[in-house]
């Protein structure tokens, strides 16, 4: 069982940025490293869409055309922790942002991904 925990988020101007974390508590032995993580957000009256996903090895990196050029996905495999740098930030990234994990998170439908966070509410505003 992993545990998973977002943070970082808040409000911000358009424009500018913020970095969200997603922590996951491993067991001993079992490195991050063979997981990947998806980043997820929900706006209100909007369907849940993905953010980005890095593939467990980091073989695979992908966004959205939305925030493509604005937002990085990177792991600190020590920290066991995934990070969305998120830049020139714009209204309509306000929402809930969630973290989930699975071995095959950048392949897998996002309803069958074994381990989400609680999410980190991201609010850009005037």
């Amino acid at each position: 069982q992993l545990q998973v925990v977002e943070s970082g988020g808040g409000l911000a101007q358009p424009g500018g940025s913020l970095r969200l974390s997603c922590d996951v508590a491993v067991p001993v032995g079992v490195s991050l490293d063979n997981y990947g993580i998806g980043w997820f957000r929900k706006a209100p009256g909007k369907e849940r869409e993905e953010v980005s996903c890095i593939s467990r090895g980091d073989t695979n990196i992908r966004y959205t055309d939305a925030v493509k050029g604005r937002f990085t996905i990177s792991r600190d495999s020590a920290k066991s922790s995934v990070h969305l740098q998120m830049n020139s930030l714009r209204l309509e990234d306000t929402a809930t942002y969630y973290c989930a994990v699975d071995h095959f998170a950048c392949t897998k439908a996002a309803g069958t991904l074994s381990y989400w966070g609680r999410g980190t509410q991201v609010t850009v505003s005037d």
